[in-house]
């Protein structure tokens, strides 16, 4: 065993997984709606992005080997649940989906014009199946192969966009900030990706013959800061690049057209070949590492009565008929969904890594929980529609909902009253016994 070579392979595999369509197309757009605000927006956009994806990962490790382990702290069965909702949006309903159709828009359509939606999703996911159906071999073979070539293809664009700007960064009057990074963050996924992708990732490190835990852990740390440090470096260089076409492009520019627009102003006409290549393998290795993921997550929560086999094989299917919609169509029905998940992801994270020790009962995890989930729900429902000028006249009312943060005080007020009635009961509990 050679634990830097292994750290340093899984490393580049768990950043193979995370770097996938929405994390190519979504800050280059930011950076065109935040203009000379990019920084700001950028930093938003790296707490969602990568801050609590590294945590989740930590998460997970600090606390077993899967979302199970973490999410017993708010009840035994409360992990199934929430697994399978997140698998379910990172798996065939938003994520898988996404990468076959924007690696269509993106790769196909520029270089080679007139060929079959159908037909290449087909062979994207014919490719996915056949990596994926091969669980013991996925994390290796993304690693040493495919996230190389996509590292080199991708330094070639930012830095050429670096050293010749396409133009200057404009000041805009409506520059979006803060929020709206830390929102537009959602959509790469990665935070609800790290809670599950981190099974795979620590059961390949256990797979290599480090089963004691304290290690186990170093490891799966030191690797997600890897992918931290690689995913850093794009997503800054693609958001930069974008700011420098602020005063080109507005909102209503598709994340995908301008994708390519910038990379054809970079480089030429190579530039579309450069990115088909870019996009290709960077949507195909998120692909077949979320495909793996949901393959052994359904296979384990079952207890092997859905044979591994069948999920990844249902998965593919029901990947491809989604993606047949198109990126813009799957980006918009899956906003209200994300914001509705998102906060009680972010609350358990940052909870399980910094009050683990602290907090001892599953009544405040469950509280927090509850109590991000229910403004959530409110937001959802606004979202879709509703008109209740209660419900938005409370959300409105909350600190924090202006910059979209809303949930932040329903969930520690419901942790504390969570608290106060956990300490009743069991007050109640010790008198009846006495």
């Amino acid at each position: 065993m050679n634990k830097k070579s292994d750290v340093i392979v899984v490393g580049f595999a768990l950043f193979a997984m995370f770097f996938g369509a929405g994390n190519l197309i979504f800050p280059p757009y930011l950076g065109v709606i935040s203009g000379s605000g990019w920084p700001l927006a950028m930093g938003g956009f790296l707490i969602t992005g990568i801050g609590l994806t590294l945590m989740g990962i930590v998460a997970i490790a600090i606390s077993g080997t899967s979302i199970n382990d973490m999410a017993d702290r708010v009840h035994p069965k409360f992990g199934a649940l929430l697994g399978s909702v997140i698998m379910i949006i990172i798996g065939p309903l938003f994520a898988i989906p996404r990468t076959a159709a924007t690696t269509y828009e993106i790769a196909m359509v520029p270089t080679m014009p007139g060929f079959s939606n159908i037909l290449f999703i087909i062979i994207f996911f014919a490719i996915t199946l056949y990596f994926s159906i091969r669980p013991a071999s996925v994390v290796d073979n993304i690693g040493k192969v495919l996230t190389p070539v996509l590292l080199v293809v991708l330094l070639i664009i930012i830095g050429k966009g670096i050293m010749n700007p396409i133009g200057e960064i404009a000041v805009l009057s409506e520059g979006v900030g803060f929020s709206r990074g830390f929102t537009e963050g959602y959509q790469t996924m990665d935070a609800l990706g790290s809670v599950i992708l981190a099974s795979i990732i620590i059961e390949s490190i256990i797979a290599k013959g480090y089963t004691d835990k304290k290690t186990r852990v170093s490891m799966t740390i030191k690797a997600g800061i890897i992918a931290a440090v690689g995913l850093t470096v794009v997503y800054v260089g693609l958001m930069y690049v974008g700011a420098t076409v602020a005063g080109t492009f507005d909102a209503g520019v598709e994340r995908t057209a301008l994708m390519i627009a910038i990379t054809e102003e970079l480089l030429g006409g190579f530039g579309k070949y450069a990115l088909a290549v870019t996009i290709g393998l960077a949507c195909l290795t998120t692909s077949i590492g979320l495909t793996a993921a949901a393959g052994k997550f359904f296979n384990d929560i079952s207890k092997g009565k859905l044979s591994y086999n069948l999920i990844v094989i249902s998965t593919v299917l029901v990947s491809a008929a989604i993606a047949s919609l198109g990126v813009e169509k799957i980006i918009s029905f899956s906003v209200p969904i994300l914001c509705l998940v998102y906060p009680v992801v972010i609350v358990l994270i940052v909870m399980t890594v910094f009050l683990r020790e602290k907090l001892t009962s599953r009544a405040p995890y469950a509280g927090a929980v509850t109590g991000a989930f229910a403004l959530s729900f409110i937001e959802f429902l606004i979202s879709m529609g509703a008109k209740s000028s209660v419900l938005i006249s409370f959300r409105d009312s909350l600190p924090f909902a202006e910059a979209g943060f809303g949930w932040i005080v329903p969930s520690i007020a419901m942790s504390i009253i969570f608290v106060i009635f956990d300490k009743m009961l069991q007050k109640d509990t010790v008198q009846e016994n006495a």
